[in-house]
């Protein structure tokens, strides 16, 4: 996964400096961009596992801090053909930004993945997934403070509950972080697709990453 290495571990804690220059993002004093009604209308509720997809495309979910640099992850991986960033694991129906930046929806801010699992294994996924953020804080990544910025997988199948289960035992046996992995995994919940203007956030920027010099 060495193409992941360049962005940074901490996504979130970046994201909130992005937010400050560029008036984009969640702020802790409580100042969300204000949402339109058609923003408001934007945020779908979309399946747990969409029945139009290719015989040769799956979906895998992942809750890693702020959603714009975890999403710029995965776009990076072969064999990812398309990516979302959304809300998953609240409360709140159809749930706006200014919602979830509440803290009071129980979503998280998520990546929804589309990938061919014939071109990347969901053990890979996992791995860009662990390497892009800092999996033992609780509740935070970063400055970013808030559930809607906790780690978390949302598996769509068992034997991606499996594998995620396994992927999260051997990284605590490795050694790497010398705390507990704060890491949730459950059943993938309802996925409501972000505003348009989160939708591949860096890009329409002309940024790589979060990281900022």
């Amino acid at each position: 996964m060495k193409r992941t290495n360049s962005l940074t571990m901490l996504a979130g804690a970046c994201c909130i400096t992005l937010a400050l220059a560029l008036a984009g993002g969640c702020s802790k004093q409580g100042d969300a961009k204000p949402m339109s009604s058609t923003q408001r209308d934007e945020a779908r509720t979309d399946a747990h596992q969409p029945a139009d997809l290719p015989s040769n495309t799956e979906i895998a979910t992942f809750g890693a801090g702020c959603f714009w640099g975890v999403e710029a992850a995965f776009r990076q991986i072969k064999g990812v053909t398309a990516t979302a960033v959304g809300y998953s694991g609240g409360t709140t129906v159809n749930p706006t930004y200014r919602d979830v930046c509440s803290d009071r929806t129980g979503h998280a801010e998520v990546v929804r993945v589309e990938y061919n699992p014939n071109a990347v294994s969901y053990d890979g996924l996992l791995e860009v997934f662990w390497t892009n953020h800092n999996p033992t804080q609780v509740y935070r990544q970063g400055p970013d403070v808030g559930t809607q910025y906790r780690s978390v997988i949302f598996y769509h199948k068992d034997v991606q509950a499996e594998a995620a289960r396994a992927s999260k035992e051997k990284l605590e046996q490795s050694g790497r972080f010398s705390r507990p992995i704060a890491t949730q995994i459950e059943p993938a919940a309802e996925f409501y697709r972000a505003e348009e203007y989160h939708q591949q956030y860096l890009e329409k920027r002309g940024l790589a990453s979060c990281h900022i010099p």
